[in-house]
């Protein structure tokens, strides 16, 4: 097994080294990481397979790669620390912030339906496309500018692109810093943490190649032109978005706080750590246990109007629907995925972190099989501590 994972692991993580030698010799993995913190202990940190398409590049200790939607929980974090400062409510009007934002119908719109994807504004209004996201000032002052979806506040419609945009301007509007300068200073620097969003050059040579998911009919051809789904993914038909333009140095430039964030599970375990440790982590107070009871604040529970999967949503976080992501353990949890099957998971009643990332893209947002598979065995670990 050492030559096909590498890394350090408590022998109760054995299983877990083992799963993912399995699924990379199996050809289901082509390089991944998995790492779990318990009680602010970095008890497996593991790694294997190869960083590119070719099989000739080792995935070795301080690989990254682009972990899609995981991105939103850096961006989740980032607003839970101006909470917890003082300067952002959750319960304020993002307008209070943001002025603009309250054309068409959204003076009511608050801060926790951007951070519980209920706010109705999941994308952007056709013509839209991918330059128009890398433009900061043009995609936001869009999304200010067009009306919500549906009623805000009633059903959660996964905001897959635009999380990123809706609160990075309010970081940046209290701020006066952009969201990945914000993330870089508050999170990725205080807590020795490997993950960015986008990725600087310097970073280039230790990024992962992608393997693009088998291809999946969401269904949208079945549903009406004005249903929140189709809007969603207007902007982006097949082909425009996906492994190819995430490879680039225009989306690697790029604040897409929604889904252009890199890292390693190790790094994605450091930054989030703080929410299951009650604050802190490393030496560094990021949070109070106050504001990390809002995330586990219900905001929604039903069938999302994006993924057409049941889900639950706190204050910047997916909490636990075990019939419907059953990777994710029942209890005082929160969590959220990317696109491909990364994962980060932040377990408070058992104070534990994990994450796993990886290049060769599955299906689903939400975890597939080789999530669940590790997620399983991290679980049972864990409950043995």
């Amino acid at each position: 097994m050492t030559d096909i994972v590498h890394g350090r692991w408590d022998a109760r993580f054995d299983g877990l080294a083992a799963a993912l030698a399995e699924e990379i010799a199996a050809g289901e993995e082509l390089g991944a990481s998995i790492a779990v913190d318990i009680d602010g202990e970095l008890v497996a940190d593991i790694w294997g397979g190869y960083a590119d398409r070719a099989e000739s590049v080792p995935w070795q200790e301080n690989t990254i790669v682009n972990f899609w939607s995981c991105t939103k929980t850096l961006t989740a974090l980032a607003a839970l620390i101006l909470v917890d400062r003082g300067e952002l409510d959750p319960f304020a009007p993002v307008a209070a912030y943001w002025p603009e934002f309250a054309a068409n119908g959204k003076q009511d719109i608050e801060i926790r339906h951007l951070l519980s994807h209920t706010s109705g504004v999941s994308g952007w209004e056709a013509p839209f496309g991918v330059e128009d996201v890398y433009d900061w000032d043009r995609a936001t002052s869009q999304l200010a500018a067009q009306a919500p979806w549906w009623e805000p506040g009633t059903a959660s419609g996964y905001h897959a692109l635009t999380y990123g945009h809706l609160i990075g301007e309010v970081v940046r509007r209290i701020t006066g810093r952009s969201l990945k300068d914000f993330v870089r200073d508050e999170i990725a620097a205080p807590l020795g943490a490997d993950v960015q969003i986008g990725a600087d050059t310097a970073a280039d040579r230790h990024i992962a190649e992608l393997v693009p998911p088998p291809p999946r009919d969401l269904g949208l051809a079945r549903l009406a032109p004005d249903h929140p789904a189709v809007k969603t993914f207007a902007a982006f038909p097949p082909g425009a978005y996906g492994v190819a333009l995430a490879e680039t140095a225009p989306w690697r430039a790029a604040d897409i706080g929604g889904a252009n964030g890199h890292g390693n599970a190790r790094g994605l375990v450091r930054a989030l750590s703080p929410i299951s440790l009650g604050g802190s982590a490393n030496g560094v107070q990021l949070l109070s246990p106050g504001t990390i009871d809002l995330v586990f604040a219900e905001q929604s529970h039903g069938l999302d109007q994006v993924l057409f999967l049941p889900l639950r949503f706190g204050i910047g976080f997916g909490l636990p629907t075990p019939e419907s992501v059953p990777a994710i353990p029942d209890g005082r949890v929160c969590w959220w995925g990317g696109w491909g099957g990364s994962i980060a998971v932040m377990d408070t009643d058992r104070r534990a972190t994990y994450a796993y990332v990886m290049n060769k893209m599955g299906p689903g947002t939400t975890g597939n099989a080789r999530t669940n598979r590790y997620a399983r065995l991290i679980d049972d670990a864990v409950a043995s501590a």
